[in-house]
């Protein structure tokens, strides 16, 4: 299933800091893609729009505010339930290497926004109070003549948005292929037992056990830590795992169900719609509703 995902090329030149586009549209169009840059998505008037983000597929209000960093998390907008005919989109594309030692978001002043690439290799959602914090900035892009202004602009917008308080992470890891390497060693140590062991059963009082600990002091331990109950986090990581299958195979949705630790189908489709909100399904269905050739 992998040819029916555009990989597209944007249109940012090596020697270009970054690439805005702001227009008015009456409906999306565009196919479910992925890319190398970063993107940094704004729609208004944009109720009802359906957004796919890796795993995770949302119906938006009015506004949204959207960025992703990963090149190889599938992303679009569909049109689905909007009945708005002046929708406005602003997307800004750029690609910053935050990994390199000598690279300028290594430094302090710049690290909350490194760090919000990192979470953004997830997809990140914004949220209203942020957009409107933001909004003079991102509304002002595509009007600055001056390339320097622009780039001071929108790094200021960036700056203010790694502060903002509420912002969600879309996909999950197991989706997106995302490890997480700032945690504690024991979360890592039991998470890291997690992935690997996803399709057998998974008993607290045996991860309680691999990091020393009681299990009432583990299930707070990982509840703080992660922020999730462990039969969260392990459905999440399964999830996550059948998601991806959905997409990248032709299995059955009863062999995906199994291999993805499950026990019985009728759990797996409960718990999917419980998660994401549909059936696996109607998940995949969505997901390649349309076609493709790349």
């Amino acid at each position: 299933m992998e040819d029916k995902v555009l990989r597209e090329l944007p249109p940012l030149l090596d020697s270009d800091f970054m690439y805005v586009a702001d227009r008015r549209k009456k409906e999306f169009t565009y196919p479910i893609h992925k890319h190398e840059v970063f993107e940094l998505n704004y729609v208004e008037n944009g109720e009802g729009v359906l957004r796919i983000v890796g795993d995770s597929a949302e119906t938006i209000g009015n506004r949204e505010l959207v960025l992703i960093t990963s090149p190889d998390l599938e992303h679009v907008w569909e049109q689905d339930k909007c009945k708005s005919e002046d929708i406005r989109e602003i997307t800004v594309q750029f690609f910053f290497d935050f990994n390199s030692s000598y690279s300028l978001f290594n430094r302090t002043p710049l690290l909350p926004i490194k760090r919000m690439f990192e979470k953004a290799r997830k997809g990140v959602a914004f949220t209203p109070e942020a957009i409107d914090k933001v909004y003079p900035l991102l509304d002002s892009l595509s009007s600055t003549k001056d390339k320097f202004y622009s780039v001071i602009n929108f790094l200021t917008l960036l700056y203010e948005l790694s502060l903002a308080d509420g912002t969600r992470e879309l996909a999950s890891s197991s989706f997106a292929k995302v490890d997480v390497d700032s945690e504690s060693r024991r979360i890592l140590k039991v998470k890291d037992y997690i992935s690997k062991h996803y399709t057998e059963e998974i008993r607290l009082a045996d991860l309680a056990d691999l990091v020393g600990m009681s299990t009432t002091s583990f299930s707070r331990f990982f509840k703080l830590r992660s922020g999730k109950t462990l039969s969260d986090y392990v459905v999440e990581m399964r999830l996550g795992v059948a998601s991806r299958q959905l997409v990248d195979t032709t299995n059955s949705v009863s062999e995906i169900c199994y291999d993805c630790g499950f026990n019985t189908l009728s759990n797996f489709n409960r718990l999917f719609r419980k998660y994401k909100g549909c059936s696996p399904t109607e998940f995949r269905e969505k997901y390649f509703k349309t076609k493709v050739i790349v």
